[in-house]
C-alpha cells in the first residue's frame, strides 16, 4: 500500500515539474490562490461588521458571515480563472502569437469583471453587495493610482506633471481629497443615507445617530442600545 502511495506521489510530482503542463496547472493554482485570497479578506471583515453591525442570532450571523464568505472567495476564483485563461488564449491566438500585447490584461479584465462582478442575482435581480463593496475597492485604487500617474514626470499630463506644480500637487492633494471625501460622504448620509452602501450606512448610523439617544447609564457607557 505504501509503496502504490509513494508510486502515486512520484508520478504526481513528475507532472507538475513538466514545462508541459504549466499552463493548465497554472489555472488550478491561480483559481486556488483566488479562492484563499478571497476567504482571508472576507472572513475576519464579514465577522465584524455581521456581529457588530446586524441584528439576528447567532446562528443567523454565523450563516451571513459564512455565505459572504463563500462568495467573494468564489468570486475571486472565478475572475483570476477567467483572467487567466484569457491572457493564455489573446497570447496564443493574438496578433503576435506567442507574446502577449500592450493592452491584453485589459482585455482579460474586462472579460472577468463583467461576468464575475457585473451580473445580477438571478434570484433577486440585484447587483450582489459583496460585488458592489470589491468593485467599489478596485475602482478606488485606481482612480488613486491615475492620479499619481497624472503627476508623475514624465508619464503624466503636461504641466502638473512637471515642476513646480508637480511637487504643490504632490504635497496638497491627499489632503484635499481626504476633506472633499469626508464632506461629501456626510452630506450624503445626511440627506440621503439610503443611497450609500449598507454596511457604510450601518457603521455611520452606529457612530453618528446612535450617539443622540440612551436611557440609562448602562445605554450611555457599556451599550449601544
Amino acid at each position: 500500500m505504501a509503496s502504490t502511495l509513494d508510486g502515486i506521489k512520484a508520478a504526481l510530482e513528475q507532472i507538475v515539474r513538466d514545462p508541459k503542463y504549466h499552463d493548465v496547472l497554472s489555472l488550478v493554482k491561480t483559481a486556488r490562490n483566488g479562492a484563499v485570497y478571497g476567504t482571508k479578506v472576507r472572513f475576519p471583515h464579514a465577522l465584524v461588521m455581521i456581529f457588530l453591525f446586524r441584528s439576528g442570532t447567532f446562528r443567523q450571523k454565523v450563516g451571513l458571515v459564512l455565505r459572504a464568505t463563500r462568495h467573494h472567495a468564489s468570486n475571486l476564483a472565478r475572475f483570476a480563472s477567467i483572467y487567466k485563461l484569457t491572457m493564455m488564449a489573446l497570447k496564443r491566438f493574438g496578433p503576435t502569437p506567442g507574446k502577449e500585447g500592450p493592452y491584453d490584461s485589459f482585455f482579460a479584465g474586462l472579460l472577468g469583471g463583467y461576468f464575475v462582478f457585473g451580473g445580477r442575482s438571478p434570484r433577486t435581480g440585484k447587483i450582489s453587495s459583496v460585488n458592489q463593496q470589491i468593485v467599489i475597492y478596485i475602482f478606488a485604487r485606481v482612480a488613486l493610482a491615475l492620479a499619481r500617474i497624472a503627476v508623475k514626470p514624465g508619464h503624466g499630463l503636461p504641466l502638473v506633471s512637471a515642476e513646480p506644480l508637480h511637487s504643490r500637487i504632490n504635497y496638497y492633494a491627499w489632503p484635499a481629497f481626504a476633506s472633499l471625501s469626508w464632506g461629501a460622504v456626510m452630506l450624503l448620509f445626511k440627506h440621503h443615507p439610503e443611497d450609500l452602501q449598507s454596511s457604510l450606512r450601518s457603521s455611520m448610523t452606529y457612530i453618528y445617530k446612535d450617539c443622540d439617544s440612551w436611557d440609562d447609564l448602562r445605554t450611555l457607557v457599556w451599550h449601544n442600545k
